[in-house]
This record gives C-alpha cells, sequence and structure tokens, in this order.
C-alpha cells in the first residue's frame, strides 16, 4: 500500500474501513457545491465510491485519491491525488477537506507531496487541476503549487464552466 509522509501529515491509499469519513466528507455542504453530488448517501454507497474509485485507480494506474491524515494521530483531515477525469487529456490532481481543516496549508502540503511522488514514481509531468470559477481558496492552493491557469472548460456538455490549470514539472 503506498504511503506519503510530510511534516505534518501521513497519505495513504483509502480503504473500505474509511467509508465513515468519505460519507462525511462526500456530504460536506463545501464539497457538494464545489465538486458535486457524487450521490453517497449511506456507508455502503461509500464503500461502492471507494471500490469504484480510488481503489479501481490503484488497481488500474498505481495512483488514485489518498486518504490525507495528521502525522501524530491520523486524524483524517480530507483526501488528495491524481485522478484520471474523463474530458481531460492528461492526469489532474485531486483535492477535498474537511471544514475544520480547511486554510491550514495542508491541502498544498498534501498537493506537494503527491506532485512530488506523481513525477518520480510515475514519470508524470505534466499534471492539470480543474476548479469552480468561485473557488477561491483551490485556487489558491494551485497556484501556490506552481499551476497556472489555462482556459475555461467544460466537462460535460451541459455542466458549468471550470477553470482549468496545467503544471509542467521538469
Amino acid at each position: 500500500m503506498t504511503e506519503l509522509a510530510t511534516a505534518r501529515l501521513r497519505l495513504r491509499q483509502l480503504a473500505y474501513d474509511d467509508a465513515e469519513f468519505i460519507l462525511r466528507l462526500l456530504n460536506d455542504p463545501g464539497f457538494l457545491r464545489y465538486i458535486g453530488d457524487k450521490g453517497v448517501r449511506s456507508l455502503a454507497d461509500a464503500r461502492e465510491y471507494l471500490a469504484r474509485g480510488p481503489m479501481a485507480s490503484y488497481a488500474r494506474r498505481g495512483y488514485g485519491l489518498y486518504r490525507v491524515g495528521l502525522a501524530d494521530d491520523d486524524v483524517p483531515l480530507g483526501i488528495c491525488g491524481l485522478v484520471r477525469r474523463e474530458g481531460l487529456d492528461e492526469v489532474d490532481l485531486g483535492f477535498a477537506f474537511m471544514p475544520g481543516y480547511r486554510g491550514r496549508g495542508y491541502a498544498t502540503e498534501a498537493g506537494a507531496a503527491v506532485l512530488e511522488e506523481a513525477q518520480r514514481r510515475f514519470a508524470i509531468h505534466r499534471v492539470l487541476a480543474i476548479t469552480a470559477p468561485d473557488n477561491s481558496a483551490s485556487m489558491a492552493v494551485l497556484e501556490r503549487l506552481g499551476f497556472r491557469f489555462e482556459r475555461l472548460i467544460r466537462l460535460l456538455d451541459e455542466g458549468v464552466a471550470l477553470r482549468l490549470y496545467q503544471l509542467e514539472q521538469p
């Protein structure tokens, strides 16, 4: 199982034991507003989300969204990792954190660890990211990580325009 560590954080692959946390995170009003409704309403739904999403990605690609916890007590804070999203030609960086852990630099710290792994372990040098046009906090995280705004895109025909960012790593 893949694990990454930073000064304050521990990132690891998501597992079925994380279903309760995923249920809370995916139903947080901020997640619903800026990322969208994944239809996860029960622990069974959360386990299905884990199986079809992150766990399937680990098996298929070797990477995916990681559970981010505090290094000292492993309290779950959020998720961060690489995602292959329909409608994007490249891998993209995704992240979401529980309300009490936003604005503390955790997303930037976790994102930097994931980007370093992308380059070192997977030889991924171009990474994309998308965000809602009014999600200034996520835009700031991406810019701190070195991403640059590229253009507005629509992933779904009737979806809202999203801000597409890109990062070229050496």
